[in-house]
């Protein structure tokens, strides 16, 4: 059967005039070459996102030091080409202090991630394939898990488990659970109502092939399109309860708790929370504008 490709955003045309097709859309790598050309934000994006990337993966590309190592003749030192963050009141760098950050916010961001991607896509993939009473019960667990605020069942998770980086990721993929699961199943629904999974009935293919074979594939392109998206809030609420004193203990750099240790200090040596906050804020920036790179104007290939 041939491909169709479906529009995720369709607009009608205006009266008196004759629908057209929409322009062809490159998805391949020449297409997100000339894309990335069009649009500087997203070039910058990439760019920003693979240097975290590095960061995260070898810290010592970027600065040689030691992010634990305190020098008390240099405490609360102004940014300079020598310290380009200052450094905080034990002397510690906090430029080194927020490279090697990355790596533990990072980490924590993709966790929750693949937590709350895998545990939802299965919830929202049952409740979708098996309809009924099974999607009823289903779909009334993840809005009991929606109607809660997701501060409080974090804050509930944490306190059971302990405090730390790593319970604090189980924690906010636990939150994130109920909406990659409403999305599975909205995307299963849709595609399986589908005009070419229909006809596929009368290949006598049965219906776990069907559903493995056609709606599986297509309906996880959306959900993996949130994904991407949902790692910039993963970030932000990992920093927010590190903040709270939740994560990893001091002197453990972390980017919530390098921007903690620095409001003390707030009046005066501000570039001590500012410029790791700004760090934060730039990475969730770009990880959104490429998450909306993949959504706006995307198509869907279909077979």
């Amino acid at each position: 059967m041939t491909a169709l490709e479906v529009k995720t955003h369709d607009t009608a045309p205006a009266e008196g005039e004759a629908s057209a097709p929409p322009p062809a859309r490159s998805s391949g790598p020449g297409g997100r070459a000339a894309e990335l050309l069009r649009s500087p934000a997203l070039l910058a994006a990439y760019l920003w996102v693979a240097v975290i990337l590095a960061a995260a993966i070898h810290p010592g590309l970027f600065v040689p030091g030691d992010p634990l190592r305190q020098d008390g003749a240099h405490m609360l030192l102004e940014p300079s080409l020598d310290h380009l963050f200052g450094t905080d009141d034990f002397g510690r760098d906090q430029f080194t202090r927020t490279v090697w950050g990355t790596r533990l916010s990072l980490q924590a961001a993709v966790i929750a991630v693949l937590i709350g991607l895998v545990s939802g896509s299965l919830l929202g993939l049952a409740a979708g394939a098996l309809r009924g009473r099974a999607d009823s019960i289903l779909m009334r667990v993840i809005d009991i898990m929606l109607a809660v605020p997701s501060l409080i069942v974090s804050l509930a998770i944490i306190s059971a488990l302990g405090r730390g980086t790593l319970n604090i990721a189980i924690a906010i993929g636990i939150n994130s659970t109920a909406g990659f699961a409403r999305l599975m199943r909205s995307e299963v629904l849709r595609v399986s109502n589908a005009t070419y999974v229909e006809a596929s009935v009368f290949t006598g293919h049965g219906y776990v092939y069907r559903l493995f074979r056609h709606v599986v594939p297509n309906a996880s392109r959306s959900v993996l399109a949130a994904a991407t998206m949902d790692i910039g809030t993963a970030i932000l609420t990992v920093a927010a309860l590190s903040f709270l004193g939740l994560g990893a203990p001091p002197p453990t750099p972390e980017w919530g708790l390098l921007v903690a240790e620095g409001r003390t200090f707030i009046g005066v040596q501000w570039w001590l929370s500012l410029l790791p906050g700004l760090v934060i804020v730039l990475t969730v920036l770009a990880v959104y504008r490429i998450g909306r790179s993949f959504n706006r104007g995307r198509t869907r290939v279909v077979a």
